[in-house]
């Protein structure tokens, strides 16, 4: 039914059979998604079609935000090992980890919606803050600021878009530079870090350890060596996956853009192809 489509809602089950129902949906004036991030789609040839692009953004941000206070207070008390001791039926003596949020200090490289709650979430437990963001500006650092900072701070927390800019952001330089207590929590993209320094440094002890919502690749293989990297959390990218609260939301989110798109007015939130979100 793609070809006849002139509005299309193609991801339901996934980005491939999005992507082949916009090739197929030659007269397709919009496309709507749950995807925040659309690069997997030929940006280029949408644009030469005139296609209106809407994305996810901000659906799951919530859910988002408090997948990354669980991932850290997970760290910070070492909870895995808590529920591995419940299964050996083993009632453990002293806690396994004694970090604290509060007074802890976190660097939020990207702060769009996600990186402001979780923001929010942390100060709550605490924990002393900075944001950074491409303009810098009142308590926050710059795009070309922090990486002089990272050794002040106990966290570092990656909430950036994928871009062909925030591509490789944390390196084996930038590792190099961190406390060696310090923990890397990436709920961004994949290559936005390189993994295999991460694994270095976490192995070698260099840095304390990570909490990863991403990996290359998708899903990770079981014989994938950095499953067993001791001081790394893996999450499976849930974070963001849809619940029944941003499900009726993008449906909602749909309906008005549909009301909008019969009125002729701006749909939102629109897709930037240049910025990347």
């Amino acid at each position: 039914m793609a070809p006849e489509a002139e509005i299309g809602w193609f991801d339901l089950h996934g980005k491939a059979p999005q992507i082949e129902a916009v090739q197929r949906a030659s007269g397709l004036k919009w496309l709507n998604s749950l995807f925040a991030g659309l690069d997997f789609l030929d940006l280029d040839d949408m644009a030469r079609r005139g296609i209106q692009l809407t994305h996810g953004s901000g659906l799951t941000s919530g859910q988002v935000a408090e997948y990354i206070l669980l991932g850290m207070l997970a760290w910070a008390k070492d909870y895995p090992e808590v529920v591995r001791a419940q299964d050996r039926h083993e009632w453990l003596q002293a806690a396994p980890g004694i970090r604290d949020l509060a007074g802890s200090q976190v660097l939020m490289i990207g702060y769009g919606e996600i990186g402001r709650l979780a923001v929010r979430q942390l100060e709550a437990f605490g924990a002393r803050v900075t944001p950074v963001r491409r303009s810098g500006g009142e308590s926050a650092l710059g795009a070309d600021e922090w990486r002089e900072r990272l050794a002040e701070f106990d966290w570092v927390v990656l909430t950036v878009p994928g871009t062909a800019q925030t591509a490789g952001l944390i390196g084996a330089d930038e590792l190099a530079m961190m406390k060696c207590d310090a923990v890397l929590v990436n709920f961004s993209r994949s290559n936005v870090i390189d993994q295999a320094a991460l694994a270095d440094a976490v192995g070698e002890g260099r840095i304390a350890g990570a909490v990863l919502d991403v990996a290359e690749p998708e899903p990770l293989p079981p014989d994938h060596p950095l499953w067993n990297v001791p001081g790394i959390n893996i999450t499976m990218h849930l974070g963001g996956r849809p619940t029944p609260a941003s499900m009726k939301r993008a449906a909602d989110r749909f309906l008005e853009n549909c009301e909008r798109y019969r009125r002729g007015e701006p749909l939102r939130p629109r897709f930037d192809a240049v910025l990347g979100y």
